[in-house]
Order: C-alpha cells, then sequence, then structure tokens
C-alpha cells in the first residue's frame, strides 16, 4: 500500500506530466497555423497535418497520464516522442547558431528520465484507473 508521501508525490507528478502535454496540446490547438510553421521549418513535409497529429497525440498521452489508464505505455510513448523532439527540433544542427539550442535539447533528458522512471513505477494505487496493455497492470 501507498504511504501519503508516496500517495501525493505520484499524483504531482502525474499532474506535472500531463499538463505539460496539456499545455502543448492547447497551444497547438490555439493556432495550428503557427504550429505548422515551425514543424515545416524543421523541413518536415505536410506540416499542418502533423500538426494535427501532435495535438491529438498529446491529449492523448495527457489523458492517459492524469487518469492512470495505460499510464506505463503512455509514459514510454512520451519518452520516445520527447527524444524524437529534442532531436528533430533541437539537435546537433540547431547549436551552431544558437547555444541555447543545446540547453533545451539537454533539458528533453531530464523530462525522458521522468517518463521512464514512471514508465517502471506506474501511476500509483491511489485515483489511478490502472489498465495497462503490457500484460499487468503497471506496477
Amino acid at each position: 500500500m501507498d504511504s501519503p508521501f508516496k500517495t501525493l508525490a505520484l499524483l504531482i507528478a502525474r499532474l506535472i506530466f500531463g499538463g505539460v502535454f496539456v499545455m502543448a496540446a492547447t497551444f497547438k490547438f490555439i493556432d495550428m497555423n503557427a504550429t505548422a510553421g515551425y514543424i515545416a521549418s524543421a523541413g518536415f513535409p505536410v506540416s499542418l497535418f502533423l500538426a494535427w497529429v501532435a495535438a491529438i497525440f498529446e491529449t492523448a498521452l495527457a489523458i492517459a497520464l492524469l487518469t492512470g489508464a495505460f499510464f506505463s505505455e503512455a509514459a514510454l510513448l512520451a519518452a520516445a516522442y520527447i527524444l524524437f523532439l529534442a532531436l528533430a527540433f533541437h539537435g546537433p544542427s540547431h547549436w551552431s547558431g544558437n547555444q541555447a539550442e543545446f540547453g533545451f535539447f539537454v533539458d528533453h533528458f531530464t523530462f525522458i528520465a521522468g517518463l521512464l522512471f514512471a514508465a517502471v513505477h506506474g501511476p500509483g494505487e491511489r485515483l489511478a484507473l490502472r489498465r495497462s496493455l503490457l500484460g499487468r497492470a503497471a506496477a
């Protein structure tokens, strides 16, 4: 059984993870064309379509991370997505003209580390829907 501290820490972590994706999706939905422009500036084709896919995907991640349903799967997918974003939008090709881009790149890895830790430990025992495709409910 989770201690009160562990329960609180897990709930706060889930709120942070979910909140980040809620904010990211919200910004995309508010100005989808700006998001598409940013995606196009990184060299990706069909940028408006990709912007919609990203917004919908981020919404699904937020729901899973906030509710605890398919939590470990969502955390793993989110970690892979964040790695892709780090490389595509802040990777080595962006560093020469702007040292801050290296900082943005590295910051993504702290988020990935947290998501991987969360994927292993699950959403906690309280206030979680605890559904999983990994053969068992997340720990």
